[in-house]
């Protein structure tokens, strides 16, 4: 006789689950999105759409999320920190990327103080989504970094994304 076929459980394990739904609602049609050509139309949708009033204050991070024609889906808040920094989780992008049907993503954040060169930091964040979005077949087009002033520094036309 097998011991653990006669041992009765008195303890009932939990089977309710909660369910997961995933929705996508765009009331822009396509021929209406901006397409991204280029670093600098990935700036100029970032600038027209950045808080003016808190560029210069607060390094806040946004996503770009884009369709197979490089189109802008939409953008995303992912991240509003202090002055002299903010985190990005990795994890938040993508889920985002993946819940929106984007086919590429930019990233984009500010520099309060105006430097344009990226931090150590910087780098090795979009070392890190470039090699996520590769695995995922979700690239990191580019990841721009904006001054209040104006201007813009782009890992892409500096050589630091490679497609």
């Amino acid at each position: 006789m097998n011991p653990v076929k006669s041992v009765k459980m008195s303890v009932q394990i939990p089977t309710e689950v909660a369910e997961v739904r995933l929705t996508y609602r765009n009331k822009v049609y396509a021929a209406d999105r901006p397409q991204i050509r280029s670093s600098h139309h990935a700036y100029q949708v970032f600038w027209d759409n950045w808080e003016e009033d808190t560029i210069g204050l607060f390094e806040t991070a946004y996503l770009l999320l884009l369709d197979r024609a490089n189109r802008v889906m939409g953008w995303f808040k992912v991240s509003q920190g202090g002055m002299a920094g903010t985190v990005v989780d990795a994890k938040v992008i993508f889920a985002t990327a993946l819940k929106a049907r984007a086919s590429s993503i930019i990233l984009a954040h500010n520099h309060p103080s105006g430097q344009l060169r990226p931090s150590k930091a910087d780098s090795e964040l979009t070392q890190k989504l470039f090699t996520a979005g590769k695995a995922l077949d979700l690239p990191l087009l580019d990841h721009l970094i904006l001054a209040p002033e104006g201007g813009f520094y782009s890992f892409a036309d500096e050589g630091l994304i490679n497609h």
